[in-house]
């Protein structure tokens, strides 16, 4: 296991100092290696995250602030919104997001539309997201979510639609990753081919004109030509770099040289988000099973810290520096894919792209800023 970078490269310092745990493989202080990063060149936005919970709120908070984070754009169940407001302040502003945790056959259709109202009249929202990973094929069958789960279905077109009405972009999840496809998604008779999930998403794009915002290098990190066609073929289409386990895994993947390439060649089209999420949950040892998904990635207020550090020190470290090693953050994607060679707690490579600081402000800052002009936000 390597903890460092060689010959001179940016390293982590402070190894062994901490308890390790998933998000902190190695034991660091990440309050330190914060520190140790370089200053950004700007205020970064952070476009896509989940922070919620009146207590992990406060620790997001000061992870935000030793990191250079100043505005973060979150997914809250819109219960929870005036909640968050009051924990994060101005810093944060709030995407329309459906509450999957109640009733979810609802929730994908006439609620969704209820709360994108209510997030754009109460909460000042200017985003909505349409959230279409494969997994919705086990919520619904394929009669039960005719309407509803594809990209070009009844209810879709009619959330796309009152955002359109609303003066609001539309942000989405788009497929998932491939090591999923190769086992998770393995039946594509239910799940479809990873292309297929794509189609429907194009006529959207070409539909409504507005911004749109394809979450997680648009569901395809580890296919660089695929996503170049994509942002040439539609003009209003932006990629954010959240996802960050899988975004840091895939794009170490290709020769640097090509990363930097695509990051240079369509500047202002890719900006900062990180998908960290954040729930009280993660606070405590669990009694009882919890029906938040992300519940169990943390059980103290030390963890938590690492959890929602750990995500903005790998992202920084691999477009700021050139670190090159392992990840700190352990990703069970391999162990998925290739049982045989992997563990649950082994991680990729993390390599480091040293991007130039005119790109950085770009990415961290002035390409979000331009897009949500378009919807009349002022970030």
């Amino acid at each position: 296991m390597t903890t460092a970078s060689n010959n001179g490269r940016f390293r982590l310092a402070t190894s062994g100092e901490k308890p390790t745990n998933p998000a902190n493989r190695f034991g660091v202080d990440y309050s330190k290696e914060a520190a140790r990063l370089p200053a950004p060149p700007c205020p970064i936005i952070d476009i896509h995250a989940h922070t919620n919970g009146a207590q992990a709120g406060k620790i997001y908070s000061k992870v935000a602030d030793q990191f250079g984070v100043s505005r973060v754009y979150t997914m809250v169940r819109l219960g929870d919104a005036k909640m968050v407001r009051e924990t994060l302040g101005d810093r944060v502003r709030f995407i329309a997001f459906p509450d999957f945790r109640a009733d979810r056959a609802k929730a994908m259709r006439e609620g969704f539309l209820a709360d994108i109202q209510s997030f754009h009249d109460d909460f000042g929202a200017r985003m909505i997201k349409l959230w279409n990973a494969p997994r919705m094929h086990d919520y619904f069958d394929a009669e039960s979510g005719r309407d509803c789960v594809g990209f070009d279905s009844e209810w879709r077109f009619r959330h796309a639609a009152l955002a359109d009405k609303l003066g609001m972009m539309i942000m989405v999840h788009v497929a998932d990753p491939d090591t999923w496809f190769k086992t998770k998604y393995s039946n594509a008779l239910k799940y479809r081919l990873k292309p297929d999930h794509y189609r429907p998403l194009r006529q959207m794009i070409d539909r409504f004109p507005r911004p749109w915002l394809l979450a997680h290098m648009g569901g395809s990190p580890e296919n660089l030509p695929f996503l170049s066609e994509l942002l040439t073929s539609h003009q209003n289409v932006y990629l954010d770099t959240s996802a960050t386990k899988w975004i840091v895994r895939e794009l170490s993947r290709h020769p640097k040289d090509e990363v930097v390439e695509f990051f240079e060649r369509w500047r202002g089209r890719i900006v900062f988000g990180s998908d960290i999420v954040s729930v009280d949950e993660h606070l405590a040892p669990k009694k009882e099973p919890s029906n938040h998904p992300m519940a169990e990635l943390a059980d103290s207020p030390e963890k938590a810290f690492d959890l929602y550090a750990s995500r903005y020190w790998a992202l920084r470290a691999m477009f700021e520096t050139d670190y090159e090693g392992e990840s700190p953050i352990a990703d069970p994607d391999l162990a998925m894919v290739e049982p045989e060679r992997f563990g649950p707690m082994d991680a990729p490579r993390l390599q480091g792209l040293g991007l130039p600081k005119d790109l950085l402000k770009v990415m961290f800052h002035d390409a979000a800023a331009a897009m949500l002009a378009k919807v009349g936000e002022r970030p």
